[in-house]
């Protein structure tokens, strides 16, 4: 199975994710229309508006990630006694997997974002909203419900947007419950001061709040790194995973291990609402069990998606699954490559102390005998590269009915395992050129074989490297099953 597919699993469970998110909710509205002309008042675009809508934000479009993707959601906030604060309300009883836990104050207006989209893109974005503190009564039941919800949930978002909901007071006792009854607790943070999340398990910030929080600029791995080390040094904080647009996300954690993801998005038409995204799927994995570094690999993949959408969207578990068996394919592919970067890439390999291996085959119909063979090639060494036979040695040596799969096909099956690090085809009979070029660490034959009968053995012990046998699986053979393919097409 390979890494990918690993995770393809992971997205399956996350239907067994109970999470609490506590913070922000507002009204996030669109307006679509069409820009043909410029204002003779001012030099503004004139938007001729075609039609409007409406969904939750903020901590709530959080809480909408989550249930997308299967999760069942405890949902803690803060609206105002008004008009949009009911409209709120609406939106959260009608989804089926939220339990609502929502707090009404009044005379505090319901923060409202109204972003103005023509041809895709965003014009102007106008927010009524208040940052005034909440009221003290209010302040100590979202504590006594934050203290009180923790413990029965998985893990637990803090969806922080600033607007007053996840007060110091809030976030202490939330943290302080979950921590004593073991559950993670995840943070999309606000402002520059992230020891109010002291305790937190993780934080998710991005590039431009990373460095107001630690005055750091965020322009390379190093510096991400740099940035996540000193919020863990200083606030009190296990990890932190750091997103940064264009360039990823970079995964740091206390124990000092750090993990650049690349950017997975192929088209980007809208960033809003992407980190309650990943904050959601973050949260909603660890929830199901997964460890936090296929978590962040599962959020990864899934702001990819999401800014390919417009406006404040959510991603579904088909989508993950689809996403990552698509790169899945493209990682195959990806390992292939000529001889001359074949040899650069073991070189670099063997530069960070990785053990080379390799061995060669044709690989026709892979079957359980290949894939034993190639899972104790890869426990021999760090690093194993496959020298696969091309169509027509394959041809020279099986007969003219082979192969009964293209070169082609064959390397991206087996780039697709998890085992493999890179594929070399080679139209010579033996890898005996691959062999002197790639100068392997370790050289992998089955046991069929003896060691001085296996092409290349006296080149790899000539300069210090090992030859390895493998034990072969009875019973499995590509020469035989196609004999049976065939007897069973004479008997019709």
């Amino acid at each position: 199975m390979t890494d990918l597919s690993h995770l393809a699993l992971q997205v399956e469970q996350l239907t067994n994710a109970k999470v609490l998110c506590i913070g922000d909710v507002m009204l996030d509205r669109f307006v679509y229309g069409t820009v043909n002309r410029i204002s003779p008042e001012a030099p503004i675009p004139i938007i001729r508006v075609e039609r409007e809508s409406a969904m939750l934000g903020g901590a709530g479009n959080v809480a909408r990630n989550a249930t997308a993707l299967g999760a069942a959601v405890q949902f803690l906030s803060l609206v105002g006694d008004d008009l949009p604060g009911r409209e709120v309300m609406e939106y959260v009883a009608n989804d089926a997997g939220v339990e609502p836990y929502i707090q009404t104050e009044r005379n505090r207006p319901t923060t409202i974002k109204t972003r103005y989209i023509a041809s895709g893109q965003q014009l102007l974005r106008s927010d009524n909203e208040t940052t005034s503190p909440i009221a003290a009564d209010t302040i100590s039941n979202l504590s006594a419900l934050a203290g009180q919800l923790s413990p029965d949930v998985e893990a637990i978002i803090l969806s922080d947007y600033g607007k007053g909901v996840l007060h110091p007071d809030v976030v202490a006792s939330a943290i302080n419950a979950a921590r004593a009854a073991g559950k993670p607790v995840i943070v999309d943070p606000k402002g520059t001061d992230y020891s109010i999340y002291r305790g937190a398990t993780v934080v998710t910030p991005n590039r431009a709040e990373a460095q107001a929080a630690t005055g750091i600029a965020v322009n390379s791995d190093e510096d991400a790194i740099a940035a996540a080390t000193k919020i863990i040094t200083d606030c009190g904080i296990d990890n932190v995973l750091l997103t940064r647009s264009q360039d990823g996300m970079t995964l740091v954690t206390k124990d000092g291990e750090a993990i650049h993801l690349p950017t997975e998005a192929r088209e980007v038409f809208d960033v809003s609402g992407a980190g309650d995204t990943v904050v959601a799927c973050l949260a909603a994995a660890i929830a199901a069990g997964s460890s936090l570094s296929d978590a962040a690999r599962i959020a990864n993949v899934a702001a990819g998606i999401v800014v390919g959408k417009i406006g404040t969207a959510i991603v579904y578990p088909d989508e993950l699954i689809s996403a990552l068996h698509h790169h899945d394919l493209m990682i195959g592919e990806a390992k292939l490559m000529p001889l001359d970067r074949m040899v650069d890439r073991a070189e670099r390999w063997r530069r960070k102390g990785y053990k080379v291996g390799f061995t060669n085959g044709c690989f026709d119909l892979l079957h359980p005998g290949h894939l034993s063979l190639l899972k104790q090639a890869r426990a021999a060494c760090d690093r194993l590269i496959v020298g696969l036979n091309s169509d027509a040695s394959v041809k020279r040596l099986k007969g003219e009915s082979r192969p009964v799969q293209s070169e082609a096909a064959r390397a991206a099956v087996l780039g697709s395992l998890e085992t493999i690090s890179g594929v070399v085809i080679f139209g010579e009979d033996t890898p005996v050129n691959l062999i002197s070029a790639i100068k392997p660490d370790i050289l992998v034959k089955g046991a069929d074989y003896t060691i001085d009968k296996v092409v290349g053995a006296e080149i790899v012990q000539g300069y210090g490297g090992k030859v390895v046998l493998a034990n072969l699986e009875d019973g499995f053979s590509t020469t035989s099953t196609i004999a049976r393919m065939n007897k069973g097409k004479d008997r019709d």
